[in-house]
């Protein structure tokens, strides 16, 4: 019986440890820098980023040259169905955080556990806009063609596709709002590879400034004030 006990013992102990050692990473790492890219190229192309205060998404116009979202994404497949919007966001994450937990008052134990130890698929979630207002929950910066290329293939690497190339929808009713849906996406959420930890790795790939790491959208939003 005490052999039981101290092993429990031990075992508490030790995923406490864990919490205790993510929690200071979470809050340390995110304040070593990865500086922007430097270029002389011209930046031509609008990207934001955008906090509910939790989450962060990566905010693109909704047509350029190089990609049409509305073709990839429909206006159709949201509710309110209009066509006159101008951006696009675009939030990687947890499948059962997103739809099955609309405030955290109907968070599951099982919900979070599974989305720490990489055991739920993922979504993306993608919202259109008619216009961005900056403030401190919405940064905007420009990017060149090449890296605004490089953010293209970012984001559209995380979708999953069905036999003919096309993201797949998620026909649900727990969408946030009347412009928004959400897609089968690539990957899974866990305690080291958060929706914000993806926003920050999109910066990192279209050149811009961003945190080493970073759990949290603070993390990101501290080397953008």
């Amino acid at each position: 019986m005490k052999k039981m006990l101290l092993i429990i013992i031990k075992i508490i102990g030790f995923i406490i440890g864990v919490v205790f050692l993510y929690i200071i990473l979470g809050l340390l790492i995110p304040y070593i820098p990865v500086k922007a890219e430097k270029t002389d190229e011209p930046k031509t192309i609008e990207l934001y980023i955008l906090t509910n205060g939790v989450h962060t998404d990566l905010v693109l116009p909704v047509k350029t040259k190089y990609v049409d979202w509305s073709e990839k994404l429909p206006f159709e497949n949201t509710k309110r169905k209009q066509m006159d919007f101008n951006y696009i966001s675009f939030g990687w994450g947890d499948k059962g955080f997103y739809l099955d937990t609309p405030t955290w008052s109907d968070l599951k134990f099982s919900t979070a556990f599974k989305a720490a130890f990489w055991l739920s698929d993922s979504a993306m979630h993608c919202t259109y806009y008619r216009t961005m207002k900056q403030g401190e929950d919405c940064k905007k910066m420009m990017l060149t063609e090449k890296q605004y290329q490089n953010l293209i293939q970012f984001i559209d690497s995380k979708f999953d596709k069905d036999a003919s190339g096309n993201y797949v929808l998620i026909k649900t009713d727990a969408v946030y709002g009347n412009d928004d849906a959400f897609y089968d996406a690539k990957g899974s959420y866990n305690f080291t590879y958060t929706c914000n930890t993806w926003a920050n790795n999109g910066l990192k790939a279209a050149g811009q400034k961003a945190a080493l790491w970073t759990p949290t959208d603070f993390g990101i939003f501290q080397h953008y004030k």
